[in-house]
């Protein structure tokens, strides 16, 4: 293998890559308090905490529904209309 420019043997890159579906998180990390999904990618706290241990259907399966979550999030309004509302 060819040495880096301190000594240390270089790694092969594609050693790192890997065919997998990347995580939908755009770090906007809160959880919706009545849906209990994240408002910034949509997946439930056992998606999010599951996720590098799921297989690729696995993945791909909770990406195609991801979609189907935005409408869950009803925008929250403060003051005293959102409790009149409720």
């Amino acid at each position: 293998m060819p040495e880096t420019e301190n000594g240390a043997e270089a790694v092969k890159d594609d050693v790192w890559k890997r065919d997998e579906i990347a995580s939908p998180c755009v770090k906007l990390c809160v959880v919706h308090p009545e849906a209990r999904i994240c408002v910034g990618c949509y997946r439930s706290i056992d998606e999010i905490s599951g996720w590098s241990r799921m297989s690729h259907e696995d993945r791909a399966r909770v990406m195609a529904d991801l979609p189907t979550r935005a409408p869950q999030l009803a925008k929250r309004r403060g003051g005293r209309m959102a409790r009149l509302e409720r």
